[in-house]
């Protein structure tokens, strides 16, 4: 009877699992931020590079299934699909999964490979995105890591009520873009 006693407490009290974690570190250092291109056909950068070390492990960032685990233009690229259409691709890796294999929040999906990284040697880089259908959106987002917003420092009551915005403490992952798809 104690044993049972003492494997419900332990269930109890383990923390639940993350959500989403970084695909490289700790720590984890942003070295270029996700830049939407204005118009699809434009210049941009559809994603963010994570500092990182060639043969560094690479996690998945969050819960899935692997959509694809191969070369793309010459590059290891790893695609995993999560739920609400959110789409993860990690790029320079060597993949360590196959397509359809289901991986959890910090599971080892390859590792930093050398080649094409458009970090180029000797600083290396992991680019992480995120889509969702086809729109790109800020992956540092899934780890509020992105941007900060600067909220005024007025008096709340010197503003007319039609002007107020609501700050929302949530990441907003439904950001639009023209970007086409990959």
């Amino acid at each position: 009877m104690t044993s049972i006693v003492l494997v419900a407490t332990v269930a109890l009290s383990t923390p639940p699992a993350p959500a989403w974690v970084a695909p490289v570190g700790p720590p984890t250092r942003i070295t270029r931020m996700f830049d939407r291109p204005t118009h699809n056909w434009l210049p941009g950068h559809r994603g963010v590079d994570l500092s990182a070390v060639q043969g560094q492990r690479v996690k998945a960032a969050g819960a899935g299934r692997i959509l694809w685990a191969g070369t793309i233009a010459g590059r290891g690229v790893v695609v995993i699909g999560h739920l609400n259409g959110l789409r993860t691709t990690y790029e320079p890796v060597r993949a360590a999964v196959t397509v359809g294999q289901v991986v959890t929040a910090g599971y080892p999906i390859g590792f930093v490979s050398a080649g094409q990284s458009h970090c180029g040697g000797p600083t290396w880089c992991l680019h992480w995105g995120l889509r969702r259908g086809f729109v790109y959106l800020n992956p540092a987002l899934l780890l509020k890591l992105g941007r900060p917003r600067l909220i005024p420092l007025k008096d709340s009551r010197t503003i007319p009520p039609t002007s107020r915005v609501k700050a929302s403490s949530q990441p907003q992952l439904n950001e639009p873009s023209t970007a086409g798809p990959l």
